[in-house]
């Protein structure tokens, strides 16, 4: 590893244990070293309050002089609700600025760039790259196309299970999974399950972690049978969002809405359009979406192509049985050349089970 590659390591780690604090700003970590000794460090702790250059600069102060900063993202070249980073790294008299990677936004890419090498600093871009990218993968996806970075989440036996034949799931993984499904909810905006999952389960979709943040509760209800005595319906605890078909009850979506509750009819006419759901989540402001729907739900938004990231927790158990609930049902596909391959795969070992992460690629 080289120097550059130690510091942007480090910076990267300020940057990552800010995860499900900024949204929707991408997550920075920055780093300030002068004659080798670290002066300054400094992450982006939350939306509206100064971005990571500029805590690494008010920490290091006098020593900034001549330094060099080491920065994940780009430094911004816009007047938002914070100024510009790049023009404060000028002032501060840093000498030199490695990048891990550019502003995904093709509208200011490389802007940064341009005012620190105008200024006469020095600037090494793509260390760590590939890092960087992916620890914003949300805020790459949402910022270009103004849509949710979608993650599908599932907990199954080593034979595709989500539940037995009389509908029994609890738990099928290991404790030490479940608590790491409560740091997923943590880091994501919204959380998506279907109706029947809310009648069969009645489920909070709240993080269960000390200091955590409840994502909005996302329902897909086509005809609004939602009961009213559920908890995503009375307990306050998160805000609930319903989206439905053209088929709906008119009378419950008034009722639902006096009761604080948010209804979004979709043009499914039977079924709610996942498209739609997905549209008008980013218009709302939602960068990142996790799904934890049962077969129909995941396949629905599978084979609608709107599913980024798949990570699946695999419990060592076999239940078997036909009428076994699988995580992925719907119409399936019918050649094996169709289906869809998952890259930039990894396993880790949590508890007795195994977390597989994968990335869809889809095929035309």
């Amino acid at each position: 590893m080289t120097n550059h590659e130690y510091y942007m390591n480090l910076a990267l780690k300020n940057a990552q244990a800010m995860k499900g604090q900024t949204d929707p700003n991408p997550l920075v970590g920055s780093v300030i070293v002068t004659d080798n000794r670290i002066v300054g460090v400094g992450a982006h702790l939350k939306a509206g309050e100064p971005h990571a250059e500029i805590h690494a600069i008010r920490m290091a102060g006098d020593n900034s002089q001549g330094a060099t900063i080491y920065v994940t993202l780009e430094p911004c070249s816009h007047h938002g609700r914070t100024g510009p980073c790049a023009l404060a790294i000028v002032e501060a008299g840093i000498k030199k600025v490695v990048i891990g990677t550019l502003d995904p936004n093709p509208i200011v890419s490389g802007r940064g760039v341009k005012i620190l090498e105008k200024a006469g600093i020095e600037v090494i871009v793509g260390v760590l790259e590939e890092a960087s990218r992916r620890m914003n993968e949300v805020f790459n996806k949402f910022i270009v196309e103004k849509k949710p970075f979608v993650t599908l989440k599932a907990g199954i036996t080593l034979d595709g299970k989500i539940a037995t034949k009389s509908s029994d799931s609890k738990w099928i993984t290991s404790e030490e999974a479940r608590r790491d499904v409560h740091q997923l909810r943590n880091e994501h905006m919204a959380i998506l399950v279907g109706v029947n999952t809310v009648i069969a389960d009645d489920p909070e979709l709240t993080t269960r972690i000390p200091n955590g943040r409840n994502p909005i509760r996302i329902i897909l209800d086509s005809t609004l049978k939602i009961p009213l005595d559920r908890k995503v319906i009375k307990d306050k605890l998160a805000d609930t969002w319903i989206f439905t078909s053209e088929n709906f009850d008119i009378e419950k979506k008034s009722l639902l809405e006096s009761m604080g509750i948010a209804v979004f009819p979709t043009t499914g006419s039977k079924h709610v359009n996942p498209t739609e759901v997905v549209r008008i989540l980013g218009e709302k402001g939602v960068s990142s979406l996790l799904i934890e729907g049962g077969g129909t739900v995941n396949a629905a938004f599978l084979e609608n192509k709107l599913i980024d990231k798949v990570i699946i927790y695999i419990a060592p158990k076999l239940i078997g049985g036909q009428q076994a609930s699988t995580f992925l049902e719907g119409s399936g596909i019918d050649k094996m050349r169709d289906a869809v391959d998952l890259h930039e795969t990894d396993i880790i070992k949590i508890g007795k089970d195994f977390k597989f992460i994968g990335y869809p690629r889809y095929k035309n």
